[in-house]
């Protein structure tokens, strides 16, 4: 298990937002817990001299390329991209410096996993630098995908069949719990157990974290094979868990 780091991007600015608040409309209803002074690009630059790897930029919404593309000049090959991936622009994210870029609501179309977009994408820029994006909301006992900007419940349940079906596709999974994204109240267990006890190839959590000991709860319920980001929660934007603290975690 690992701590990956993260830039979310919103009106260009580093921002860290509540998931469950964003919208394809008025702003009105946005939740946001904390606006950067530094720029993405600065954060890039810190976690490569900390040499964190695997981390995320995610574009949520318009107005975000340049900071993005900034980002990835900053630490090349050591971040990956999300947010408005396709089949056209995927492979320019690559050619700009991202490990690897991120794709959720291309690949889904009525609900379903298009294999035919999927296959596209892989023979783009390769399984290997592939990331689905699958994060996730509560239905009931089990948990559901959800696509465009975490609005839009799909009928992909996350169950070890389907895991198994996509990580032939792709290199690793990132998931947000978007019930508990930037709400600082506690992980989804449950899902963190899910994960751990299904996963077959590198996986990213995100979502809830409150207090240092998550580290701890999420290596244990993940079977320490469940990385980890932290949003809100960390002092660098504006939470309380010091940053220096989780660079140095051994676990």
């Amino acid at each position: 298990m690992q701590f990956r780091p993260c830039i979310d991007l919103h009106d260009g600015k580093v921002k860290q937002i509540v998931g469950s608040s964003l919208n394809d409309g008025s702003s009105e209803s946005l939740v946001t817990n904390f606006e950067a002074e530094m720029s993405a690009a600065d954060y890039a630059r810190l976690y490569a001299k900390d040499g964190l790897v695997g981390g995320h930029v995610i574009k949520l919404g318009p107005g975000n390329e340049e900071a993005a593309l900034s980002a990835l000049q900053a630490y090349p090959g050591g971040l990956q991209i999300g947010g408005g991936i396709n089949a056209d622009n995927a492979k320019q994210y690559i050619e700009a410096g991202a490990s690897h870029v991120i794709v959720t609501s291309y690949v889904f179309q009525n609900g379903q996993i298009d294999f035919e977009r999927l296959t596209q994408l892989v023979s783009i820029v390769g399984k290997e630098r592939l990331v689905l994006d699958l994060s996730c909301r509560k239905r009931e006992d089990t948990y559901f995908v959800v696509t465009d900007r975490w609005q839009k419940f799909t009928s992909y349940e996350i169950t070890k069949e389907n895991l198994d079906e996509l990580s032939a596709y792709c290199a690793e999974f990132l998931i947000h719990a978007v019930d508990v994204e930037g709400l600082c109240r506690g992980i989804e267990t449950d899902l963190v157990k899910k994960l751990g006890a299904w996963v077959t190839i590198p996986t990213t959590y995100a979502g809830g974290v409150s207090q240092f000991a998550d580290l701890d709860l999420v290596k244990e319920l993940g079977q320490g094979r469940i990385d980890l980001t932290i949003g809100s929660a960390l002092d660098i934007f504006g939470g309380t868990i010091p940053y220096r603290d989780v660079v140095q975690w051994k676990g």
